[in-house]
């Protein structure tokens, strides 16, 4: 199937799929509400995760979507999206009452303690799943043949459970499938022959000894012999075998459950897996950069302990490092990626040729087995987003370091959408992919990260597995379109723009009347039709004879949010109107950015962007 063909393909899907939930059942609102209760009434729930947030004593709009674990279609609406609820000590068995949220399509219980069996018509209860992840708890019994009905799935993740008997072989019919794991249970038998329609599927088939076909070779024969003596060797021998075999299966047994009690208290149970690869290299864009192994990486992050992260997102998750010699950096492990290594060797190849002043450096990379990890600049600062809102000393940030950061983050948007070369549209520019150095400069990370997420013709993928980036942040256009495009950057860049000056999260704005239910962006055009803007100003930057500049950065942040796309400044206007408003403070430095040779839509710029990501 050629790129256009895919891509149309995708997008009648998605209405298909639209029409047939708004038609052919109920959903939202009432459904998912009582989904979610349903949910928080059969489980046990010993450390309140649930109990302090899932507070359905509220009648507003997307009330629901602020829960711990919960992702909304739109955070204005109540129809659940995905149900993240890991790690968080749940017990019970698998709830029935997730039948009501009709529209998930991602469902994350892993590292609980859920028990007992996967109801055997999971596939009614959960037809629209995209992403199911069970593993590390204790179910048990047969793996549901149902599973093959859910059609859509694109990962499924079974390991670490008790789980026996055979693999559907059924779900070899999965063709959407990319990544399957059952390891660590007590399964037996042939695997299933997977057909995906990329031909490439991430399997996980270790610590089940009685697995067989494809790449564990090939199954035993179950020809019969009928010589007395064989047979009368062979009782000896079973029996022999079976008492060898109890004795394992109990030390195994043992062992499992010494492992469940600890629960990982590190986090870093994939990182321990690659105890026998730290001899790889790590790739490094700079010579004076010294030579690195993925050993390296791993003793400078206390083997990719929990308590070294920084930051996660939607791409992946940072960790700190720091070498014997005290040299700091930051490491991000990527999410999953369905991409070839050489695929991802050559974006590699192009990222790491992408510099400017306020980008994150890319120092190296490092492919071992599955996992993919980069390697960065320190940024010693963190990121905007928690100066904003979460600086642990309890300090704010002042005018003039708010604006310096602007303009920085503003003209490293810019290079990237008008000078780069190839040009990289973001498609995940938030408060917290803002990162700041020693001095406050920002620096913006995750540019090109986007594309290496699940392809285009992956169910959903584009919109649901939230490639278009954080919620409060997205553009209005995406949810009707699903194409990125720079005046889609320019609609989240101005949303960090309104954090700046406002000092609210984008989508809960704590100095809004209890009656307002809208986000950061709602709240500012509702002020801006009665004329109140200056409500909007955070209160510390009042009265700080910068009042003229704050009102003309909060305008200049309005113009980045209209509605219309077309309306909207491109990222090089939105630049130099910031570096007009901090004129008298001589941030910036040689400006290397062209000048545009067309400052409209940039339609030319989209066509190139959208047959780039076609080629895969």
């Amino acid at each position: 199937m050629v790129p256009g063909d895919r891509i149309f393909g995708f997008r009648i899907f998605v209405v298909n799929f639209l029409l047939l939930i708004s038609c052919g059942m109920t959903y939202g609102t009432e459904t998912d509400i009582f989904c979610l209760k349903s949910i928080k009434d059969s489980l046990e729930d010993p450390n309140n995760y649930l109990k302090s947030s899932w507070d359905f004593n509220n009648n507003t709009e997307g009330f629901i979507c602020r829960f711990n674990g919960v992702e909304c279609w739109h955070p204005d609406e109540n129809r659940v999206l995905n149900l993240k609820l890991s790690n968080m000590g749940l017990k019970g068995q698998f709830p029935r009452g997730i039948v009501n949220c009709s529209s998930l399509t991602g469902l994350d219980f892993s590292i609980n303690k859920l028990s007992g069996t996967i109801p055997g018509d999971v596939s009614k209860l959960i037809p629209f799943v995209t992403s199911l992840d069970l593993s590390s708890n204790e179910f048990s019994g047969a793996i549901p043949v149902s599973l093959a009905n859910c059609t859509f799935l694109n990962t499924l993740k079974l390991d670490q459970n008790r789980f026996t008997g055979q693999i559907p072989l059924q779900f070899g019919a999965l063709s959407r499938i990319k990544s399957f794991s059952v390891s660590s249970n007590l399964l037996t038998g042939q695997v299933p022959t997977f057909s995906s329609n990329d031909g490439h599927v991430e399997v996980n088939y270790a610590y089940n000894p009685g697995l067989c076909g494809g790449s564990l070779g090939a199954c035993p024969s179950k020809g019969s012999k009928s010589n007395t003596a064989v047979i009368a060797g062979a009782a000896v021998g079973g029996v022999t075998v079976a008492a060898l075999g109890l004795g394992v299966a109990m030390f195994i047994f043992v062992r499992r459950v010494s492992f469940k009690k600890e629960e990982d208290p590190e986090g870093n149970k994939w990182a321990r897996s690659l105890k026998g690869a730290k001899t790889i290299k790590v790739s490094m864009f700079e010579k004076s950069i010294s030579k690195m192994k993925l050993g390296d990486l791993m003793k400078a992050t206390n083997n990719f302990s929990n308590t070294n992260i920084i930051g996660s997102g939607r791409t992946g998750t940072v960790y700190r490092a720091v070498l014997e010699d005290g040299t700091a950096f930051m490491v991000k492990r990527l999410q999953e990626s369905h991409y070839t290594e050489k695929e991802f060797m050559s974006e590699m190849g192009t990222l790491g040729t992408v510099k400017h002043r306020n980008l994150v450096p890319l120092l190296g990379f490092c492919m071992a087995k599955k996992e993919r990890l980069l390697v960065y600049k320190n940024m010693p600062n963190g990121n905007l987003h928690d100066r904003l809102h979460a600086a642990a000393d309890g300090t704010t940030l002042d005018w003039t370091t708010r604006l310096k950061i602007a303009i920085g983050a503003a003209k490293g948007l810019a290079w990237l959408h008008h000078s780069c070369n190839p040009r990289i549209i973001h498609r995940n520019i938030s408060s917290k992919c803002i990162l700041l150095d020693a001095d406050f400069e920002p620096k913006i990370s995750d540019f090109g990260l986007a594309r290496l997420m699940n392809p285009i013709d992956t169910h959903l993928s584009t919109f649901v597995n939230g490639e278009f980036g954080d919620l409060g942040y997205v553009a209005p256009e995406y949810a009707r379109t699903l194409v990125a495009t720079p005046k889609g950057d320019v609609y989240s860049f101005g949303t960090v723009l309104l954090e700046l000056v406002t000092g609210e999260r984008p989508t809960n704005v704590a100095k809004a009347p209890e009656t307002f239910k809208g986000n950061l962006v709602e709240w500012i055009a509702e002020l801006s039709s009665k004329s109140r803007l200056n409500d909007a100003i955070d209160e510390s930057l009042v009265d700080k004879d910068v009042d003229s500049e704050v009102f003309q950065f909060l305008k200049v942040g309005c113009s980045c949010v209209l509605p219309t796309p077309k309306e909207r400044p491109t990222m090089f206007e939105v630049y130099q109107l910031l570096r007009a408003i901090g004129g008298r403070y001589n941030f910036t430095t040689e400006d290397e950015i062209f000048v545009p040779t067309d400052t409209g839509d940039t339609d030319n710029f989209e066509e190139l962007i959208v047959a780039r990501e076609g080629s895969y």
